[in-house]
């Protein structure tokens, strides 16, 4: 589905501005451009965590590869820097760029010589793959293929001084080369054909140009500590290996097979036995779906599992993780693997709040942080769906005084002066200074976006809590308690929000009085599984926010008729965060807004109508995934990671329940 030919690969800067990602299930990841030039501080081949959970490191940076045709040389690699040259324009060969599923896979053309160059990992492997095999070329020519590896050492955030690194090279054999570096960890790069020659030259002044887009430093440096010949024929795949470990006689060829494999089976689950045929873009989300889900340590360091938020900057949030966890799991069908991640987070719940993020560098003895108010909700609420999709009761016996907690928490008093309002049922949150919703943004320690009081979607999210929490104990015990009481009165309460003019006010009782910013936080009282308001309201509601807020690629964080409102999402840190939820579209919301209109109206192809221009976003950005935000002025550029978790899983949670649980097609 997704594939580009000389037009847009021959043009850099649309060859740049789509990017690849994958990754190994590990943490770890590989990610680039279709013009092969490094734009952004996180490109590289080989990006791993070394000492915790997602302490995630630059390794092997570039494989810049020559093609050799009867001694004439044809650079196929491309380099910014900081001199404003580009140089070597090697994407001016790429005939075509195809993603194999989740694959990169380029093919060059020059002087009568077609090569395919595929960039892989193996799950549960800290390793990367650089494979190219010889298409078709003249007879009798002779044909080689040289690369200058580069490799590095920093945290994937960070950027490396020239001479920066010291590592210690050794050829371990003709196609072995192990790096050691000072803190003991280690780097194998290994061939399975050809041979290496030792090199140590920095490559400096290479140009960053998004992370120059940023506001943040653009340059970065690599060191050149090899180069390999390989040795190309009979059209068989060769390649180099790079990873933590060094493998056993590793074959490229037998190694892409089994990457290629695991994509067929993740895609192709005997799960899924039901539903509609899913369009070949949901088909690629659902196999996009996959690069957010890994195993991380966690206590008593037990092996657990997570989901990534996004890439290439986030690691694994509370709130990020249960508002994706039933597109990524529950619609593909994996419910052991939602399970566990359930289990996971459940470990860590505290005076009944789950963690806002654990720290990248997480380990056993690190404490996580515990600043988010809705995270709680939507993690009742993902144990609900995961019951409701056939999951095992046992596992929600035991997590239920968890859950128990939880509610009591938020009832009698949280962190954060989270407390319920006796005098209307409503839950109330924050202390000046403080931001625990999804607005949480800060500019110069100061919040962006405050919502202290009683933001709409976290009563949304309250009230479908207190419903999931009966349905959960009604069906394990029979005995519901007071939740039957404390949801009616929030339903009650909730009737509080209706303005006169139409639409919800997005905060009560806040500081200042009650918020009557048009924000998209009224779409959660619509799209959730218990509706909040009648008919006439909720009309009125989901109006305002076609009105105001609906684009293509989701929902605008702000109303453009607001003063506050920011258009276009540029500028340094502080210029970006001051922005952040005033004004950019946010593709997860996407999802919602199509259930919302899905639940009030019940007409699936209006429904699904709304969500079909992210088929095109597929193609730009980050390739077969969705971004995490957009420009809110049109043409609703996409800005911030490429690649998002909750952009992607909402889409395919939205099209699960408009048409039934997806149904994969068996590919030969």
């Amino acid at each position: 589905m997704i594939r580009f030919g000389r037009a847009v690969c021959g043009n850099l800067a649309q060859a740049e501005s789509r990017e690849w990602w994958i990754s190994n299930g590990l943490g770890g990841y590989a990610a680039g451009t279709i013009a092969g030039s490094l734009t952004r501080r996180y490109h590289g081949l080989f990006i791993t965590p070394l000492a915790g959970a997602l302490d995630r490191h630059l390794m092997f940076a570039r494989a810049e590869a020559t093609l050799e045709v009867d001694g004439q040389l044809y650079p196929l690699s491309c380099n910014r820097w900081q001199s404003g040259a580009i140089a070597p324009r090697g994407y001016v060969h790429i005939e075509s760029f195809r993603l194999d599923g989740q694959l990169p896979r380029w093919i060059y053309s020059v002087a009568g010589v077609r090569l395919e160059q595929c960039i892989f990992m193996l799950q549960g492997e800290a390793a990367a793959w650089v494979a190219f095999r010889l298409i078709d070329s003249v007879p009798e020519s002779s044909i080689h293929l040289h690369l200058r590896l580069l490799v590095n050492h920093r945290d994937h955030h960070g950027q490396t001084s020239s001479g920066g690194i010291h590592p210690e090279s050794r050829l371990l054999n003709k196609r072995t080369l192990k790096l050691k570096y000072a803190d003991s960890s280690a780097l194998f790069i290994q061939l399975d054909s050809g041979e290496l020659q030792l090199e140590h030259n920095w490559i400096n002044g290479l140009l960053l140009p998004l992370e120059q887009q940023r506001g943040l430093p653009e340059m970065d440096n690599h060191l050149a500590v090899a180069n390999a010949r390989l040795t190309l024929n009979n059209k068989n795949w060769h390649g180099i290996r790079a990873g933590l470990q060094p493998g056993a006689n590793p074959d490229t060829a037998v190694a892409l097979k089994q990457e290629q494999l695991h994509q067929y089976r993740f895609l192709n689950r005997d799960q899924i036995t039901c539903g509609k045929k899913a369009p070949d873009w949901i088909e690629q989300l659902a196999l996009n779906s996959r690069q957010f889900l890994f195993k991380r340590s966690a206590k008593e360091g037990i092996q657990a599992e997570s989901i990534i938020a996004g890439y290439p900057w986030f690691a694994d949030w509370g709130r990020d993780t249960m508002i994706a966890l039933p597109g990524l799991t529950l619609a593909t069908g994996q419910l052991p693997l939602a399970r566990r991640i359930l289990e996971t987070w459940s470990a860590y719940v505290d005076q009944g709040m789950i963690p806002n993020r654990f720290p990248e560098s997480a380990t056993s003895t690190v404490t996580p942080e515990y600043n988010s108010v809705d995270a709680s909700l939507w993690f009742i609420l993902a144990w609900y769906a995961y019951l409701q999709a056939g999951g095992e009761e046992l596992a929600l016996r035991e997590v239920l005084p968890v859950l128990e907690q939880i509610i009591h928490a938020y009832q009698y008093g949280a962190r954060y002066q989270i407390h319920l309002d006796e005098s209307n049922g409503l839950l109330h949150i924050g202390e000046t200074g403080t931001q625990l919703t999804w607005m949480d943004a800060r500019v110069n320690g100061i919040a962006a976006t405050p919502r202290t009081g009683k933001p709409v979607e976290i009563n949304a999210l309250w009230y479908n809590a207190l419903m999931a929490m009966q349905n959960i104990t009604e069906r394990l015990s029979g005995n519901a308690g007071n939740l039957t009481a404390l949801a009616e009165r929030a339903r009650s309460g909730f009737q509080r929000y209706l303005r006169a003019d139409g639409g919800l006010y997005d905060v009560l009782d806040a500081p200042g009085g009650n918020d009557a910013s048009i924000r998209p936080n009224q779409v959660f009282a619509l799209s959730l599984p218990w509706p909040l308001l009648d008919k006439t309201a909720a009309n009125g509601v989901l109006n305002e926010l076609h009105q105001h807020l609906y684009t293509s690629y989701g929902l605008r964080s702000l109303s453009p008729q607001d003063p506050a409102y920011r258009g276009v999402y540029q500028g340094g840190v502080s210029e970006r965060d001051a922005a952040y939820h005033n004004g950019p579209v946010w593709g997860w919301l996407s999802g919602h807004y199509a259930m919302a209109h899905f639940r009030l109206h019940g007409d699936a192809d209006a429904a699904l109508a709304l969500m079909e221009p992210m088929r095109d976003h597929l193609l730009d950005a980050g390739l077969g995934s969705i971004s995490e935000i957009f420009d809110g002025d049109p043409p609703h550029q996409p800005r911030g990671a490429p690649s998002q978790a909750w952009s992607v899983a909402t889409v395919l949670e939205a099209w699960c329940l408009i048409e039934g649980p997806l149904r994969f097609v068996t590919h030969h």
